[in-house]
């Protein structure tokens, strides 16, 4: 019939539970493909869920999901289902009939309460294992049910899926490819998969059939809801429905899908045989999905429910093709446990009983022991990326270590995270952010070019081709080999192109022939000559070309599937290097280091490696980071490398010897300095720096008092703690010194005067502090302020404040001090120093580590003046301060400022970050203010009533990190997000920080 003509009204909902269950309340349409189903809320405050079937419906299918429930309420007892509620006369299943007269189906079950799945957000692995756990928790609770009913012929079966080949028609030409391989390998499996286990189970927890608990921090699956499509089926079906739709709208729907299977056979344990099937049966179920979309779009066009899932369950079909079967059933297997390879543990066991020697492998180079190469990200061997990345200078180096062990191959890189894979070809934009393959999984053997390669065991060449490109294999050669009952593969990678398709695909090879030679570059994939040795126990329908390096989120599976070569040669040199763990790391910290020492996120990184705006876990995973501000020019700049590593070579000591590096250091800065500001002092951080300036004031002007903001930070020693209110108001602070007085941060978002205009009255703040110190008799020593107030909260200065507060500290003889640690040298974009976009000329900056791009570095300008008070006879001498090494990074830190124009291009990338960030706020008004210049921002997070969120912003910070983007929180109230990355941070950064932030913003938790 016409749905609309058999539709049920709210208000007749209402009706039928008066008439039928004397029950009163308000009706809500919810979704249902057969029934139509409405929340009731009662008079009396409970909540039931009214189910009224179409016209002319099958009591016993009513009578079957009414029994089914009954039978989980007594065998699942941890389980929380929906009760059976009788009608007014005690029958289970009510009757009622409709404005055309027709008799419908009326059954009342409890309302669950909860929030849908479809509207949970974020759906992360702790809640996917959570579904996967309860719904085996309910096949377990059915296992010996059964009802004539649940043998039905249903087109929702999976294992019935063959009728969808009468529609394969309805799609074009791509989309009926998608559908028809699918179909093939449903056809395919058909014989094992018949024999798999059966059992009645719920066969639709969709995603608006699953409840989830309202804890937006940890969610969990409350219940699975409408047992309408449970049938007698496979078991591994009801797994492969509830993957389904739970992975819909993931980046790698693989991934998504493994903490599902793992809490699914957690409850109810799963064979291997099934696990064969669940990729295939994923696949089914999505393909019946479209195809009852299809069909419906014809049938009842106004029937929205049909096609609910029609655009996601076909993106996710078309990135679930492009999945590596295999793969997918090596991964379930590993996730329920077993050996992700089948064939592992016979590989094992037969590898224990073999030993090769390395000369069988390289007959020619006459010696078989390893000195171990270490290329992993954490090497110190490896060194910077500009030094690996030259091949003449890697071939250099490699030859220098070949000299020192004249009788030893250099090897090794078995599952070792390498940072050299830097082609876009080896990332990719995972669930959560950006992934890079970096785990070798073979052997390197760095030899020289045609050093001849010889098989170790009888093969097949299956592979034998030119894999041409940038960090591709070059020559390549794949053998197959027969084990004992089992078979599996050898790579031989970088080989030369003539040598390697000189084999023909289909030939075989005796152990000892000759395979290939090593090539040179750039023929052998533009490397260092040597052999990518691995072994493979399958191909993964692989024909050109295999992968030699892994993500490290599939680590378990790859191991597995690619063993360890050193099984077959088992010599030292080629036993992987072992690590600490991050948790030993940190037992360690907790028992040897000071407890104030914090470590950054709830679960802290383990860095070991920076490259320009990334830093790199043990893993080889990147992070974009806003954060570092010290590494002003880039982690790890191959100038200022250079620079340090050039100097250091010569010679370090300190400045009572004449160089000219202090004198360079100090031109380069002068030349970005006004020139009132014409004397320097170099000292080795941003607190030794204000310690100075503070001593400079005392012999300037005589006088002690200084003036500071709220809030302020200007460095960790006794004398900047004094005038740092973040630290002595803060936690385990005495609150201010007599001779530091505080003015209120001058906020105009959310502090004492606020909006526009308000300068003047935060100046007159200022003053007022002025005649505190002059009430006792005092006079001001100086007036200390950064230009944007850091710790505050990236707060900027207002408008003609910092010009007025210079005018009243000047006329009551104090002197004025620029802290510009972290602002400075060229992060404001439209000036170089902070201090300059308001107009004034401080008597003394000070500047810190950023000068040394992260080298303790730091100095004082000031002018001849207050140089001359302070030579007063008292020798100033800093051991380290103004050391060649450090002004020869310092110089160099400069030129690559005004060199790579970073200054622009903070003004430039800065601008249009600002600009987004401020879009962004429309979108989520949780964003109260976003502030600052160039590249040095802030967003404040808060409520309707300007109220702090600093739960959000720490939750934001860190599941920003989680998505590989490194954040932190400041200010006063923990609620602002700061934003200082390196300058060379760009403009697709900018987009990539801006799309994440969006999105965890849109999540549960940070909803207001």
């Amino acid at each position: 019939m016409e749905y609309n003509k058999i539709r049920i009204t709210a208000d007749q909902a209402i009706n039928i539970a008066i008439e039928n269950f004397n029950i009163q309340g308000t009706a809500k349409p919810l979704q249902g493909e057969i029934d139509f189903n409405f929340k009731i809320d009662a008079t009396d405050g409970k909540a039931y869920i009214l189910k009224i079937s179409r016209p002319d419906e099958n009591a016993d299918y009513l009578d079957f999901q009414q029994k089914l429930l009954q039978y989980i309420a007594k065998s699942g007892s941890d389980l929380t289902v929906p009760s059976v509620i009788p009608d007014k006369n005690g029958s289970l299943i009510s009757e009622t009939k409709d404005d055309s007269g027709l008799i419908r189906k009326v059954r009342l079950l409890s309302w669950i309460a909860g929030r849908v799945w479809s509207g949970v957000n974020p759906q992360l692995d702790d809640l996917r294992y959570s579904l996967g756990e309860h719904c085996g928790k309910l096949t377990y609770a059915l296992q010996g049910f059964d009802h004539p009913e649940a043998h039905r012929k249903f087109v929702w079966d999976i294992a019935e899926g063959d009728w969808t080949t009468e529609y394969l028609d309805l799609f074009s030409n791509g989309d009926k490819e998608v559908i028809s391989c699918f179909q093939d390998q449903f056809h395919l499996a058909q014989p094992g998969y018949d024999n798999l286990r059966q059992a009645v189970v719920h066969n639709d927890a969709n995603d608006n059939n699953v409840i989830v608990s309202p804890d937006l921090m940890a969610p969990k699956v409350v219940c699975a809801i409408d047992f309408g499509d449970s049938v007698y089926t496979q078991i591994i079906n009801d797994l492969a429905v509830v993957c389904a739709y739970a992975i819909m709208h993931h980046n790698d729907p693989l991934q998504a899908a493994l903490p599902i299977v793992r809490g699914y056979n957690n409850s109810f344990p799963l064979l291997e045989s099934e696990l064969e099937h669940l990729y295939m049966a994923i696949a089914m179920r999505l393909v019946i999905s479209v195809t009852k979309s299809a069909i419906n779009k014809k049938k009842e066009p106004d029937n929205t429910y049909l096609l609910i899932s029609e655009k996601p369950a076909w993106e996710l079909l078309r990135k679930w093709k492009d999945i590596n079967a295999d793969f997918a059933h090596y991964s379930f297997r590993e996730a329920c446990g077993f050996t992700a390879h089948p064939g592992e543990e016979k590989f094992k066991v037969w590898s224990q009983r073999q030993t090769f020697s390395l000369e069988r492998l390289f007959p020619n180079i006459g010696f078989n022991e390893v000195y171990t190469l270490d290329l992993s990200v954490s090497s110190n061997w490896l060194g910077h990326e500009k030094d690996f990345n030259d091949l003449d200078y890697f071939q250099y180096i490699l030859k220098k270590l070949q000299g020192q062990y004249p009788s030893k191959i250099l090897a090794g890189g078995y599952l070792e995270p390498r940072p050299i894979y830097t082609t876009s070809s080896y990332d990719k934009i995972g669930n959560n952010g950006r992934e890079s393959r970096s785990i070798h999984l073979g052997v390197d053997f760095w030899l020289p070019a045609n050093t001849a390669v010889h098989a170790l065991f009888d093969g097949e060449v299956v592979t034998a081709v030119n894999d041409e490109g940038d960090k591709e294999y070059g020559g390549l050669v794949i053998l197959k080999h027969q084990g004992e009952g089992f078979e599996y593969y050898t790579l031989y990678g970088h080989l030369s192109v003539a040598s390697a398709t000189r084999n023909k695909v289909g030939t075989y090879l005796k152990a000892g022939d000759v395979i290939g030679i090593l090539g040179n570059w750039p023929e052998n994939g533009n490397w260092a000559p040597h052999l990518h040795f691995q072994i493979m126990l399958s191909m993964l329908q692989y024909k050109i070309d295999f992968p030699g390096v892994a993500y490290y989120s599939q680590i378990a599976v790859w191991k597995s599937l690619c063993p360890d070569p050193n099984l077959l040669f088992k010599t030292k040199g080629l036993v992987g290097r072992k690590t600490s763990s991050n948790s030993e790391i940190i037992d360690y910290r907790k028992q040897h280091l000071g407890k104030s020492l914090s470590l950054q996120y709830k679960v802290p990184i383990k860095m070991v490696r920076g490259a320009g705006q990334y830093l790199m876990d043990q893993y080889g995973r990147k992070y974009l980071d806003t954060v570092n501000n010290v590494a002003h020019v880039g982690h790890e700049h191959p100038a200022v490398v250079k620079a340090g590593q050039e100097q250091m070579a010569l010679i370090n000591t300190n400045s009572r010897y004449l160089h000219e590096n202090i004198n360079e250091l100090a031109k380069e800065l002068l030349e970005t300095l006004p020139p009132e500001l014409s004397v320097l002092h170099f000292v080795n951080s941003g607190s030794e720096a204000n310690e100075l300036a503070i001593r400079m004031i005392k012999a300037a002007t005589g006088q002690r008092d200084i003036i500071a903001s709220e809030v302020g930070y200007h460095g960790n020693t006794n004398m900047c703690i004094d005038i740092s209110s973040y630290k002595f108001d803060g936690k385990g602070g005495k609150g201010a010194p007599e001779h530091t007085h505080i003015f209120p941060l001058p906020d105009a978002f959310r502090g004492k005067y606020q909006g526009e205009n308000t300068g003047e009255h935060y100046a007159e703040e200022v003053k007022v502090q002025i005649e505190k110190i002059h009430t006792k008799g005092r006079g001001v020593g100086a007036f200390i302020i950064e230009p944007i107030i850091s710790c505050g909260g990236q707060i900027e200065l207002p408008e003609g404040f910092l010009a007025k507060a210079y005018q009243y500290v000047r006329e009551a003889g104090g002197l004025c001090i620029s802290d510009e640690v972290q602002v400075g040298c060229g992060r404001m974009g439209s000036t170089f120093w902070g201090f300059q976009m308001h107009g004034v000329v401080p008597d003394i900056v000070t500047m810190g580590k950023p000068l040394g791009n992260g080298h303790p570095l730091a100095a004082v300008a000031c002018t001849r003046d207050v140089a001359e008070k302070f030579a007063n006879g008292m020798e100033y001498f800093n051991t380290f301060g103004g050391n060649p090494v450090s002004c020869a990074i310092g110089a160099e830190v400069l030129r690559v400022v005004k060199r790579e124009k970073l200054q622009a291009h903070a003004l430039e990338v800065g601008t249009y970050l600002k600009k987004e960030l401020m879009a962004l706020a429309l979108d989520f008004p949780i964003i109260g203010d976003v502030r600052g210049q160039g590249l040095f921002l802030g967003i404040e997070l808060v409520n309707g009533k300007k109220e702090p969120l600093a739960n959000k912003t720490d939750y934001l910070a860190n599941r920003m990190k989680d998505h590989g983007i490194l954040m932190s929180t400041d200010g006063p109230d923990h609620n602002v997000l700061k934003i200082k990355p390196p300058m060379v941070f760009s403009q697709e950064n900018a987009e990539e920080l801006v799309f994440y932030l969006g999105k965890i913003l849109a999540e549960d938790f940070m909803t207001l």
